[in-house]
């Protein structure tokens, strides 16, 4: 019999581990090859893992809601399928339910222990520590200070510090920590929270999910992380309007996809940011790491309400056809909960595209760690006075609001408006006359 190793699998870029949110399976079980064992978590997408071959689920090495490296062994499979599932149930039953002696490895306490007692009196903090949305989102909760947090040791890839050495160093966290300055005492705040009246039988509580509480945690550190600022400019994409409801039919017959405005929208910013390349950068600290490549992020509703940010990576590469492929297949595995880990990571600047919901304009929030995001509002005909070569006419036009908003840290008036001109005008300068 041949007993098959089942990993954490790799989960995209910069993602060390993850967490088990659900075993589908139980010891015991038969399993096909290619079949859904079981469903994890990161801090940026879940993912669904299936079963390396066909065979019957013989060892569960990790239990839900627990976090787990990528590449280590999580079950074992017996690929021999005749072997009796009763028997191998009852066989790993015994010796799996024990919560008093698990056989795992993730952290070794005694020695992290140590680690820990000697960093709260030394504090020896590293400056360079890589710290995830997910360990932020951590810190903020136990109201960890940054300079603690780049103390922890970390156990992950090249050092990276995971949530279960976070969750260990709050363990054994000694009050005071001697190496932090005390920072002045500051008057509390005389404010009350206004109470949240709940009239039994007519309204309800509804618990955030999982991903609706990462994204308030992220949408409130973007707001403390980053000066927002934002700026809008009116666009006629006439000649957009006109030239897509000429050519969608021919350009789906011909290429099989469907034309929306959304590839046009991204081939625009694509070539915005060729011009003002400092608009495609990150802040770190005191220095800002300028992007080489332009990966544009896709707001996008999920069926469950939530938000999520698929990428179109290297955007500036790609013709027309390339983006509708591209915004195309993200849109239909975002609404189908079918997008992969790599997908949704990695991107340089988002666009949301508020009009969708019959929104004029919006205020969007800066997606961390890029600097800005655009917000294209709702696309109306009204009449406009327009130019001609007979003088000044009114006329009917496809107007929209663009609306950019920038942390002005590292972005201020001048480059953020002169982008978001780029833009319109690369909008409006469409060719009407464009061939599929």
């Amino acid at each position: 019999m041949t007993t098959v190793e089942l990993k954490m699998p790799k989960m995209g870029e910069s993602i060390s581990e993850a967490t088990i949110l659900n075993w589908l399976k139980k010891v015991g079980d038969s399993v096909e090859e290619d079949e859904t064992i079981l469903e994890v978590a990161t801090d940026k997408v879940d993912s669904e893992v299936p079963s390396p071959c066909t065979g019957v689920i013989a060892k569960i090495l990790f239990e839900p809601n627990e976090v787990v490296e990528i590449g280590k062994v999580i079950a074992l499979i017996h690929a021999d399928a005749s072997q009796v599932a009763t028997e191998v149930k009852e066989e790993e039953n015994t010796s799996i339910s024990k919560k008093d002696t698990p056989k795992r490895d993730i952290v070794k306490s005694n020695n992290n222990a140590v680690k820990v007692g000697v960093v709260q009196q030394k504090l020896v903090v590293n400056p360079d520590a890589f710290l995830s949305p997910l360990i932020i989102s951590i810190a903020q909760k136990e109201n960890l200070s940054l300079e603690e947090v780049q103390s922890i040791p970390g156990t992950g890839v090249d050092g990276r510090i995971r949530k279960s050495d976070v969750m260990q160093y709050l363990k054994h966290r000694k009050y005071p920590l001697q190496s932090i300055p005390q920072a002045p005492q500051v008057q509390k705040s005389t404010y009350a929270a206004p109470q949240i009246p709940f009239t039994e039988g007519k309204d309800r509580i509804v618990e955030m999910d999982r991903m609706r509480k990462m994204i308030a945690d992220h949408m409130v550190y973007s707001k403390h992380t980053s000066p927002h600022v934002t700026s809008y400019i009116e666009v006629d994409v006439t000649n957009i309007v006109n030239w897509r409801n000429k050519v969608k039919i021919e350009f789906q017959e011909k290429h099989g996809e469907k034309l929306t405005y959304t590839p046009i929208f991204v081939e625009a910013v694509a070539k915005a940011i060729q011009e003002y390349p400092m608009i495609n950068v990150s802040v770190d600290d005191k220095n800002i790491v300028v992007r080489k490549d332009i990966n544009i992020g896709m707001a996008t509703a999920l069926p469950s309400g939530n938000l999520i940010v698929p990428v179109v990576r290297n955007a500036d590469e790609k013709n027309l056809l390339g983006l509708a492929k591209n915004v195309n297949h993200l849109a239909n595995s975002a609404r189908n909960n079918a997008l992969k880990p790599d997908e949704i990571g990695g991107s340089t600047f988002t666009i949301s595209n508020v009009g969708t919901f019959g929104s004029l304009m919006g205020t969007p929030i800066i997606n961390q760690p890029e600097v800005a995001i655009l917000a294209l509002g709702i696309i109306k005909k009204r009449p406009e006075v327009i130019t001609t070569e007979k003088g000044d006419e009114i006329a009917i036009r496809s107007m929209m609001y663009l609306s950019l908003s920038f942390d002005h840290r590292v972005v201020d008036g001048f480059l953020g408006g002169s982008f978001l001109r780029k833009v319109g005008d690369e909008l409006e300068a469409f060719d009407s006359n464009r061939e599929i």
